[in-house]
Parts: C-alpha cells; structure tokens; sequence
C-alpha cells in the first residue's frame, strides 16, 4: 500500500519570475553582543521621542486650558472691580449728600453768602441786586446779604423775597446785566447723572489687572 503524505502549506519563501528563482529573506534568529546593544538603544530613543511628544502635547494642552480659565476669571474680576468702584463711587455720593444737608442745616445762608461774594465785580456798577430765596431762608438771607453787600464795596440796594417754588438752600441773584442760580438738589442730580454717565463710559476698562511682583508669596 502506497503511504499517504501529509499536505505541507506553502510557505511563499521561494518566488518564481519566470527566469530567476528569488528568495524570500529569512529572519536573523541570532543577533551579535552589539547588535542587540543598538537595537536596544534604538528603541529606547525612539520610545524616549513618543514620550517627549506626548508629554509636549499635554504640555500644550494644558496651557491652553490655563489660558482660558485665567481670561475667563480676568472678565470676572473686571466685573467685580466696575460693581466695587460703582458701589463706592454710590456711597461716595450719599455721604457727601449727608454731608452737604447737615451743612446747609448748620449754615443755610452761606452759600448764598458765596455766591455774592464771588460775584463782586460783576454786581459792582449794578443799582440793585434782587434775590430769591425760598421763604424760611429769605428774611435772614436779607440780612445777612446786606450785611456782606457792605462789606464788598456794593453800593446798590439788595433786595430779597420769598419765592414758594424755591426748596431749601436754594436761591437766585439777578442784577439787570446778569443772573446766578443755585439749587442744591438740582445740583446733586446733575452730578448723580455725571457720575453714572462716567461709570457707564468707563464700563469694564477703567485699568488693566496686573500682579505686582512677589504677590503671593
């Protein structure tokens, strides 16, 4: 009886063209001391590149992430800093009402008093100065402004009277040539509006956030 052979898979290792038989190449199954020494230096740096980049990478990544969690609390701060400069410019304005009340309550015709004092040269050829005033101050106010008339070199007449219209600490000169006014409350409203046209003008810029040196430690 004829022994049958067992099939042998081909294994591609020999090619035929047609004119040349070629070879497949064989793996090296034994490598030298220094062989292996650069294969083993081989894959170490190029290891050592794989994991340089990819360190750099998180590297980046990182500080890209920095980046935008510090311009996000940079707006933040900004925000905070505009509200703590508009709420201290606010307290600001009420004390300096509290301020200028207790004051007029304390000297209610001084401002008066100012007022014709610094409009000496321009009253001073005037025959008459007529002033109003509200009526708790103008019975003093006549007084008080003669008084000072005298005191300046005015040689024309003053005249005060009540005006109903007019509300505390408020008065008006008029001269003929010219007219003062003054109204503290339309005063302090005119500075509130200059106050928050500046704040609104000013927004979130007003000045850049820096870090002094040694901040921090």
């Amino acid at each position: 009886m004829t022994e049958k052979l067992a099939p042998r898979p081909f294994t591609f290792d020999t090619v035929f063209d047609g004119a040349h038989v070629i070879s497949a190449p064989r793996s090296k199954r034994s490598f030298t001391p220094e062989e292996v020494e650069q294969i083993r230096a081989q894959a170490y740096a190029e290891g050592e590149r794989s994991a340089t980049a990819l360190a750099e990478q998180q590297a980046a990544s990182a500080l890209a992430d920095v980046g935008r969690q510090l311009g996000s609390a940079l707006s933040t701060l900004g925000r905070v800093a505009h509200d703590h400069r508009a709420a201290s410019a606010e307290l600001a304005l009420a004390c300096a009402r509290c301020i200028a009340d207790a004051a007029l309550q304390q000297f209610p015709a001084a401002p008066a008093e100012a007022a014709l004092a610094a409009l000496a040269d321009e009253i001073k050829t005037a025959p008459r100065v007529t002033v109003r005033a509200s009526p708790g101050a103008a019975e003093r106010l006549a007084h008080t402004l003669s008084q000072l008339a005298t005191g300046i070199g005015f040689d024309g007449a003053v005249t005060v009277s009540a005006d109903p219209a007019m509300g505390a600490g408020a008065f008006s000169f008029d001269w003929g040539d010219g007219r003062a006014a003054f109204d503290p409350t339309a005063a302090a409203e005119r500075v509130t509006e200059a106050l928050a046209a500046a704040l609104a003008a000013e927004g979130l810029h007003a000045e850049s956030l820096r870090l002094e040196p040694g901040a921090g430690q």
